[in-house]
């Protein structure tokens, strides 16, 4: 029995882990809170010249065509901020979070905590076209980040923190916990171990029970539809790819547009401000075009809205979510789009009629999100999450898939890692279970190891091991008792006193590194790396310290071997047979 062949890396620290992320959980649910409440006070101040934290649509303003300047003056203010402040803050969040984790070693500011809410909340109360998932996503995550900061952990486990309270904010703003878990896995770790997934799924569960406390309970969006038949699955395929094709459009709209602002002559600061101009004149002329338009998903799902006027409202959105998020401003892509999806359910349900059309908007909300994203989980889980509709959890599975894996051939790289490439960071979202960490030891070393008796004279060693007829580049030293004392190459040999007693034993006067036939080749390739060692004795244990082979980098490198095979010749097992007469 190989009791070292373990399934899982994990130790009893990932118990502090989720105790921090628990408290993680609590705070970001109150940051979600906080932010919501400025959004509805900035709302209030900007559209009603009233000091409230009551929800009020920017769509019954009585500010005829004043309403142009709203959304200019709070983009002006949020400029300012991020000149001033941290320019950490512009844009919509989820990219910033994960070039923090990747490349930042998960540290994030406190300005960032405090002035991302503050800027979001700013924007889209005078009227900025976003979400509140994004900023949350990044004030959670700052949050997590300075936790972290304050307790002796490691680069991998404060990445851990920060993607627990990013999603524990999520969780707190949509009442979807296990959509936020898989957001995690599929855009924020980009690993799947429970080291990093059990604080994640600690934070959002916290997060989940206290939402009620602070927040309305229940499902944002509310709605049943018929189980889908049949005839729905070919619809299904229509519509995923429909909702594809609008995902790649509008993320290269979106870049397009922020390559135009990129060229204009004048600071990044007033780029927010001009591109307000067009969220104001969009808002003259489609008022339910303003803010966050939660109000207005609704009333897609649940056909409330006519289609005509539904695709008008949406082209408008879509226009001036495009300018102004391309501008640099600040706030979240995730409500736009599942409005943008909903509209061209709308339209899906007019071409394709037979079927629940309330499903469709629904379906096709989920789909453009899963291609944008590059999540097609999220996306379906998300919209479970939303609605409590489990009747379409199918047609929602398979328009994700589909949407999904046309933008993924199709497009480089999606909208959330768009942004990071450009600044010349690479992103590499797939991801598997490294060959190395299912290799041991002891199945790629070298169990025939020549060794070096501590006693012998380094002019013998040199003349015996290291003359014309050297055959290895290094070898391990032992003492009497078998002991493995270090490895000897030509280089350590040269530094030895030139002694006629001098022997192999005096160069080493220090326990030198060994490994261990039961560690994983990921384990020893790492400290390997550290050490800047290019071989290491094995031995049966760290106490008795008993040589039983040697492995080298070359050794490590055997289980890609496998890997490469597996993912490149392609064979066919069960050959055509011929027939006999």
């Amino acid at each position: 029995m190989q009791y070292h062949q373990r399934d899982f890396n994990t130790d009893r620290r990932s118990l502090l882990l989720c105790a921090i992320a628990a408290i993680i959980g609590v705070l970001s649910t109150i940051a979600a809170w906080v932010l919501l409440n400025l959004i509805h006070f900035f709302t209030n101040l900007f559209f009603f010249q009233t000091l409230s934290f009551q929800f009020h649509s920017p769509a019954g303003h009585h500010l005829g065509a004043w309403v142009i300047a709203v959304p200019i003056i709070g983009s002006l203010i949020v400029g300012l901020m991020a000149r001033y402040g941290s320019d950490k803050i512009r844009g919509h969040g989820i990219p910033e979070a994960i070039e923090a984790i990747l490349f930042g070693k998960s540290k994030m500011s406190p300005r960032v905590a405090i002035l991302k809410p503050l800027a979001s909340g700013i924007v889209i109360g005078s009227g900025g076209p976003f979400g509140a998932e994004g900023p949350i996503i990044m004030t959670g995550g700052a949050i997590g980040s300075l936790i972290a900061q304050h307790f002796p952990v490691s680069a991998a486990e404060r990445k851990t923190l920060l993607v627990a309270g990013a999603t524990a904010g999520m969780t707190a703003v949509f009442g979807t916990p296990v959509a936020a878990v898989l957001l995690a896995v599929e855009l924020l770790l980009f690993e799947w171990r429970p080291r990093s997934l059990l604080p994640v799924i600690v934070a959002c569960a916290v997060a989940g029970f206290g939402r009620p406390l602070l927040l309305e309970p229940g499902p944002l969006f509310p709605l049943h539809t018929a189980p889908a038949g049949l005839p729905a699955l070919g619809v299904c395929l229509v519509a995923g790819l429909l909702c594809g094709t609008l995902s790649a459009l509008m993320s290269k709209a979106l870049y397009k547009v922020e390559d135009l602002f990129a060229h204009l002559p004048v600071h990044w600061m007033w780029w927010p401000a001009i591109g307000a101009v067009a969220v104001g004149i969009g808002g003259y002329l489609q008022p339910r075009a303003l803010g966050v338009g939660y109000d207005v998903i609704d009333d897609l799902l649940n056909h409330r809205i006519l289609p005509a006027a539904a695709l008008a409202l949406l082209a408008v959105k879509a226009v001036i979510w495009v300018i102004s998020l391309g501008s640099g401003t600040s706030g979240g892509v995730l409500a736009p789009l599942l409005m943008l999806g909903a509209g061209l359910g709308t339209a899906v349900a007019i071409l394709f009629p037979g079927s629940d059309p309330t499903l469709w908007p629904l379906v096709c909300m989920a789909a453009v999100l899963a291609g944008v994203l590059g999540a097609p989980l999220t996306a379906a889980v998300f919209a479970l999450g939303l609605t409590g509709n489990f009747n379409a959890f199918l047609p929602l599975l398979l328009a994700t898939g589909v949407s999904y894996g046309l933008t993924v051939i199709i497009m480089p790289r999606s909208i959330m890692t768009e942004k990071i490439a450009r600044r010349g960071l690479h992103i590499y979202r797939e991801y598997g279970v490294d060959p190395q960490e299912r290799a041991f030891v002891e199945e790629v070393m070298s169990a025939k190891a020549v060794a070096v008796p501590a006693t012998m004279a380094l002019a013998e060693v040199e003349s015996r091991f290291f003359g014309s007829t050297q055959t290895h580049r290094a070898y391990p030293v032992i003492d009497a008792d078998g002991r493995v004392l270090g490895m000897l190459d030509r280089a350590l040999l040269q530094q030895g006193e030139v002694r006629a007693d001098a022997v192999a034993a005096s160069l080493f006067l220090e326990e030198a590194e060994v490994a261990l036939p039961t560690e994983t080749c990921q384990v020893v390739a790492r400290r390997m790396a550290s050490l800047h060692l290019e071989r290491l004795p094995v031995v049966r244990d760290r106490q008795g310290r008993q040589l039983v082979g040697i492995i080298s980098r070359s050794d490590l490198v055997k289980p890609a071997r496998n890997s490469f095979l597996e993912e490149h010749v392609r064979e066919r097992m069960m050959g055509r047979t011929k027939k006999t007469a």
